[in-house]
């Protein structure tokens, strides 16, 4: 436990920090996750070398300081403020710089506008499972004829909702946290859902933002408009011979999980969505605008994981204007969304690779 980080005292898990003066790699995770979903990462990074460390980030885990209400303070949620929570970890473990910053799912954001701003700390940026499209632009784009996005959604013959503005409501904490089924096996199926195990994950690039291009993807990010999420990923819950067989989330990995979130709650990481979706930040961050993440970069993801192309446009804008030096685009077969834990193997091979490569 690290004390006194930007008002925090911050959970981590380390590898690598028996031997002084290690070269540093930070490790991101997103949501629902903890610093546990970099535990088949760390022995690997260490093991070649290096000094590896993964926060429960800002609203996770066992870290505490941060406000669990919704109504509580969403200002320190703020993309710069992880930023700056990710130095902080940094720093307390007694270095000045990253070689690499790693970041999946929502740990992109940090990951990304770390590497954007302080390419003198983040030397190198490998983004796993979800593009960044860059800073938002000065001169948001108009907004285009007729209903919006989620009254169109709505209107749709099946209705559906986006799942972040949904994550943004009051009620999807308790949803989640209350779930009929339990936390445990929520979150069986939640993971379950958006992995290569659920067949029907065979993602491809929309045509734009539309409802009925949105529409095109699985529940679990365009909802049906009546469920909340535990009611959408209780219809695809694993069998039990499926849980068993599970070869890369154990019943016992899971409670670890399971565990963080019944006596958490999820609201701590939901205050990430309602940062994007409320847009009330976004100014601080159009600072920023067409400035290029220009450190060594790689992208890595599941094949099955619609998580790159749930941002129509996304990915191309990454390669060809966001990142200056974007090496590689690497997906990995076998692997939806939570890939560095569904092939490991593959991912820590990659992660070495790029480290030894630039």
């Amino acid at each position: 436990m690290l004390p006194g980080i930007n008002g925090l005292d911050v959970h981590v898990l380390e590898a690598g920090y028996e031997t002084p003066g290690r070269p540093a790699v930070l490790l991101l995770h997103g949501f629902p996750e903890i610093a546990y979903s970099w535990r088949k990462v760390l022995p690997a990074l260490a093991a070649a070398g290096y000094h590896a460390f993964a926060p429960d980030q800002r609203g996770y885990g066992r870290t505490t300081g941060w406000d669990a209400s919704y109504d509580g303070d969403l200002a320190s949620f703020r993309a710069l403020n992880l930023v700056r929570d990710a130095m902080g970890v940094m720093t307390a473990l007694g270095h000045r710089s990253v070689e690499a910053v790693v970041g999946h799912d929502f740990g992109v954001t940090p990951a990304s506008y770390g590497a954007l701003l302080r390419p003198d700390v983040f030397k190198r940026m490998v983004l796993m499972s979800g593009p960044f499209a860059g800073a938002p632009p000065l001169a948001p784009a108009p907004r285009p004829a007729g209903p919006d996005i989620h009254a169109a959604l709505a209107a749709l013959p099946r209705p559906r909702k986006h799942y972040q503005w949904y994550y943004s409501t009051r009620p999807a904490n308790d949803d989640m946290w209350k779930a009929p089924q339990g936390v445990h096996a929520f979150l069986r199926a939640y993971y379950h859902h958006k992995s290569a195990d659920w067949k029907n994950n065979k993602p491809f690039e929309l045509k734009g933002w539309t409802a009925g291009e949105l529409a095109k993807m699985p529940t679990y990010y365009i909802m049906d408009l009546a469920d909340d999420m535990a009611a959408t990923v209780a219809k695809e819950m694993p069998s039990p011979s499926e849980i068993a067989t599970n070869r890369w989330l154990s019943e016992d990995e899971l409670a670890v999980y399971s565990g963080e979130y019944e006596r958490n709650g999820f609201q701590g990481g939901l205050q990430w969505y309602r940062v994007r979706t409320s847009g009330r930040f976004n100014g601080e961050l159009e600072v920023f605008a067409s400035r290029t993440i220009d450190v060594p970069a790689t992208f890595i993801a599941g094949s099955s994981d619609w998580g790159i192309h749930q941002s129509p446009g996304a990915l191309e804008r990454m390669q060809r204007t966001a990142c200056t030096n974007m090496k590689q685009i690497h997906l990995v077969d076998g692997a939806g969304h939570w890939v560095q834990q569904e092939q490991p193997d593959a991912v820590n091979s990659l992660l070495l690779q790029f480290l030894k490569s630039t």
